[in-house]
């Protein structure tokens, strides 16, 4: 991925339940704060950071407003039911 951060990636992101979605969204909206306080006061050395930040804020909302739609689902938790029944399934 040339802009963004490498740790959330589309893929990435589609493979986090829910709330640690909400949680990678209030760290990157922080991130966020702290890069444009940098800004202001003249410490920010990476300006492109900034808009890595504001990519990602957008990659995790548009991954949550697909989910709220249904076009894309979180992942299923393997519950242990499911996983006998395929333990089964495959011995047969």
């Amino acid at each position: 991925m040339a802009v963004g951060s490498k740790d959330l990636a589309t893929e990435q992101l589609r493979g986090m339940d829910d709330d640690r979605l909400v949680d990678e969204l209030k760290k990157a909206k922080e991130e966020l704060f702290n890069l444009r306080f940098q800004s202001a006061t003249g410490q920010l050395d990476n300006h492109g950071r900034l808009r890595a930040v504001r990519k990602d804020i957008a990659r995790i909302y548009t991954e949550m407003r697909e989910r709220e739609l249904g076009i894309g689902a979180a992942p299923a938790a393997a519950t242990d039911d499911s996983k006998k029944s395929a333990q089964k399934a495959e011995a047969k």
